[in-house]
């Protein structure tokens, strides 16, 4: 379950990945308007990470595939990987990061993949209670591997518009504009709406 904190973000999460995009040699010009087309989150084992995949829609019609982190101080070594600072108005300052080069994220996305898992159960926390959270997308894992073994480094490359991430029980493929080929492996599909299914990572072991 991943709880959603109805806060105040600055910059808000689609500023942050507008302002950090056009330094990304896989993203296209940012012409027209931006905007989040869908979403999804896996929950961190520990509740310490915020895990969340933006399926960002540009305006010629592309749509990236964002993955970020948020963490509450800083991720030692990954500086290259910081898409922006925020601040939450419930958890103060925040970490915003490419999730590509966060262990967290390859090891809950490698999991979801393996195992046949999917996107998490969302909660609003309102007023010290919580209540059910509408999705904005969805995310399936192929594979049914009863487990996946823990990741705790990553390596990561990009080629094009695809990042590998070499994360010592395989290589996690994100295909930051999916809808294209998809290499042979297992895979996660993520479906929004408006837009067919459509695979945006693959674990090759």
């Amino acid at each position: 379950m991943a709880v959603i904190h109805r806060a105040q973000l600055t910059p808000t999460k689609l500023e942050a990945v507008v302002g950090w995009l056009p330094s990304q040699p896989w993203a296209p010009a940012l012409d027209g308007e931006t905007v989040v087309a869908g979403r999804f989150r896996f929950d961190d084992p520990d509740g310490e990470v915020g895990v969340e995949t933006l399926l960002v829609r540009t305006g010629d019609g592309t749509v990236l595939t964002v993955p970020l982190t948020y963490r509450g101080a800083p991720l030692a070594g990954a500086e290259e990987f910081l898409v922006s600072e925020m601040d939450h108005s419930v958890l103060g300052r925040r970490w915003v990061y490419d999730a590509a080069g966060d262990p967290v994220h390859a090891d809950v996305l490698r999991r979801a993949i393996a195992t046949g898992g999917r996107e998490a159960d969302l909660q609003t926390a309102v007023d010290g209670r919580f209540e059910p959270g509408s999705k904005e997308g969805f995310a399936q894992g192929s594979g049914s591997a009863p487990d996946s073994p823990t990741v705790t480094q990553v390596r990561v490359s990009t080629e094009g518009t695809v990042t590998t991430v070499d994360t010592g029980h395989g290589r996690l493929l994100v295909l930051r504009v999916p809808g294209g080929d998809v290499p042979a492996g297992r895979t996660l599909t993520a479906r929004w709406e408006g837009a067919d299914p459509a695979v945006v990572a693959v674990l090759l072991d």
